[in-house]
């Protein structure tokens, strides 16, 4: 999950970038060459950013995936403890008759 996250968040950044940079090259008059240059170098780090989180996207799936195994575990855990819960008192409540019958 962390290399997805860290390719969402460079994604992000880099279209920040460029519309920052987009912003100031309507305000202030820079050469059209160097206008080019920085554009494509955003354009090219925003398209490996956004690659780079399609591959790692996987990650989120196993992510769910384990989480539900783990909610899955805990309710399994739970009936069980309530199972256990449920023996606990029918042996009682059988060794509480047995010794009734005694007396």
């Amino acid at each position: 999950m962390r290399k997805y996250d860290k390719y969402r968040h460079h994604a992000w950044a880099g279209l920040g970038f460029l519309s920052v940079f987009i912003a100031i090259r309507y305000f202030v008059s820079l050469p059209d060459l160097l206008s080019f240059v920085v554009v494509m170098l955003l354009s090219i780090y925003i398209i490996y950013s956004l690659v780079m989180t399609y591959l790692y996207s996987e990650e989120i799936g196993s992510r769910e995936e384990m989480n539900m195994d783990k909610e899955l575990e805990k309710e399994r855990l739970k009936i069980e403890k309530k199972k256990l819960k449920l023996e606990k008192k029918r042996i009682k409540a059988e060794l509480k008759a047995e010794k009734k019958r005694k007396d």
